[in-house]
């Protein structure tokens, strides 16, 4: 596994990365290198935009608002986009923001929002969700894009996956979830059920329960909100079922 660089500045851009390459940031980005973090002529960056890999460039300064990344050698070649879905109902907009973020950093690969009975936020900003992703990875050192999907309805989002994991508050006491998820048989691809602040509907957790691909785990004793709950939920999986094995 190639070392991730933490100590040099990251930048997304969507410009295509290649040797010898140079891109030219927009204005605001100039400006943020150039007049906020002060970085001079032949400083050194970092540059990824979810499909090339990450390259190391240096600043080539053009004036006080203009600047150009001259690019150099590869540093880390693109991985594949994890295949570990997140479904979960919108929040408001802070704590849908640390849902993203930490999504991202755990490695979910696929961002899908759904409306279920309870869900308090019935309009969805993908872009913004989009851009909360870029911001994720930049600060992580994430090099495949997490995709964001237009909202679908939970039955329609659970439908098309191969096995999903269902955190449920009414399974407290049934098992230890680690022991749960290690003794299923997983079936791609594999997704992470989160219900909003409320909950699921009786008649929800009804339908769940009845899906032969669904499971329920416990997320132990006490009551997390959904935020917290899908990070817990996905530091689970990805100690029994995913990459963290």
């Amino acid at each position: 596994m190639t070392r991730i660089d933490f100590t040099t500045r990251r930048f997304f851009t969507p410009e295509a990365l290649g040797a010898g390459g140079h891109i030219e940031p927009g204005r605001a980005e100039a400006n943020h290198v150039l007049n906020v973090l002060r970085m001079g002529d032949g400083d050194p960056l970092l540059l990824f935009n979810g499909r090339d890999g990450e390259w190391r460039a240096t600043v080539q300064r053009e004036g006080r608002k203009k600047a150009t990344f001259v690019l150099g050698e590869q540093t880390r070649v693109q991985p594949e986009l994890p295949t570990l879905r997140l479904l979960f109902a919108p929040l408001k907009q802070a704590r849908l923001e640390y849902m993203i973020q930490k999504a991202v950093e755990m490695g979910a690969g696929h961002l899908q929002p759904v409306m279920t009975a309870y869900t308090q936020m019935r309009k969805v900003n993908i872009e913004r969700m989009e851009t909360h992703v870029v911001e994720a990875a930049q600060q992580c050192g994430v090099l495949a894009l997490p995709q964001v999907y237009d909202v679908l309805s939970m039955q329609d989002a659970v439908a098309d996956c191969g096995t999903v994991i269902f955190c449920d508050e009414m399974e407290a006491g049934t098992g230890g979830a680690l022991d749960i998820l290690r003794d299923l048989t997983i079936t791609a691809p594999l997704a992470v059920l989160i219900g909003p602040e409320g909950g699921f509907s009786p008649e929800e957790r009804e339908w769940l329960h009845a899906q032969s691909h669904v499971h329920a785990i416990p997320l132990g004793p006490r009551i997390l909100r959904a935020d917290t709950a899908a990070v817990a939920a996905l530091a689970l999986v990805q100690a029994a079922r995913g990459d963290w094995i």
